[in-house]
């Protein structure tokens, strides 16, 4: 499967009596209704550790680019209106800064080593504490309520799972619970955000900016008001979009339906 197709539904499923394995792109697994195959007989695997670089050098990027207003910039520098480059013209310090980190998977993890170098306090929220060692590496501290980590981040990054506990787990009071000078930075998927919400925590100044490299719907509706604020960055789902990845990704694919048409043990089965 790549993004989300084809649909795997009970009518599909009829219509392939001989189906072993369905292979999944990506992390997420919330497009696959895992009890349905599991009644057919057929076993998942997605790609979930050959992305985790990548999507989390998007995560910087995202943060770098809205920090510092790079594509407001550009917007600047090439528009035929330009007369001068004002002095005031200001974005805000990445390196220093508190970053929050909403779900410390692998991918979350690294966002976190990235984050060290630019001397950003680390704090985390998860639903497993990571071991003192790896919070050590990072100089991570543990924040057992997401509120404590809201109230007290400049960037607050979203890299969890989308499953029924985070649909929308961001919405009107977490955003309030932010800090107005904050960013929210979403690199997992768009429903862990309410949507509606976020438009109107940034029309009214609750945050200061988003970054989105994930939405809902995908694309979104070119009129929806998230395409007109000068406060938000999106990215097309782009989080595992280099060659390199997306080859290895295809690799990762290929083996686990070797393995799975032949009754081997299949890499990154889901359960």
């Amino acid at each position: 499967m790549w993004y989300h197709k084809p649909v795997i539904n009970e009518e599909l499923l009829q219509s392939l009596p001989n189906l072993k394995i369905v292979a999944s792109s990506g992390v997420g697994i919330d497009h696959l209704d895992l009890n349905l195959l599991s009644s057919y007989g057929v076993k998942a695997s997605n790609t979930p550790f050959v992305v985790s670089t990548d999507t989390a050098d998007l995560g910087m990027a995202l943060m770098l680019a809205s920090s510092r207003r790079l594509v407001e910039g550009y917007q600047m520098a090439v528009s035929h209106d330009t007369e001068y480059f004002p002095a005031d013209w200001l974005g805000t310090e990445v390196s220093g800064a508190t970053l929050g980190i909403v779900g410390m998977g692998t991918i979350g993890y690294k966002v976190a080593e990235r984050a060290k170098g630019f001397e950003m306090k680390i704090l985390y929220h998860n639903r497993n504490r990571r071991n003192k060692e790896e919070e050590s590496a990072v100089g991570a501290t543990y924040c057992k309520k997401i509120d404590d980590l809201l109230q007290q981040s400049d960037f607050v990054l979203l890299s969890v799972n989308l499953t029924p506990q985070t649909h929308k787990l961001i919405g009107k009071r977490e955003l309030e619970l932010m800090k107005p000078t904050a960013t929210l930075i979403n690199i997992s998927r768009g429903l862990v955000v309410d949507q509606d919400a976020l438009v109107e925590a940034l029309q009214n100044k609750v945050i200061k900016a988003a970054a989105l490299d994930v939405t809902y719907p995908e694309p979104l509706p070119r009129d929806h008001p998230l395409l007109k604020l000068k406060n938000v960055i999106i990215t097309p789902h782009i989080g595992s979009a280099t060659k390199k990845t997306r080859r290895l990704m295809m690799e990762n694919m290929t083996e686990s339906i070797q393995a799975g048409l032949t009754g081997l043990p299949i890499p990154n089965e889901v359960e």
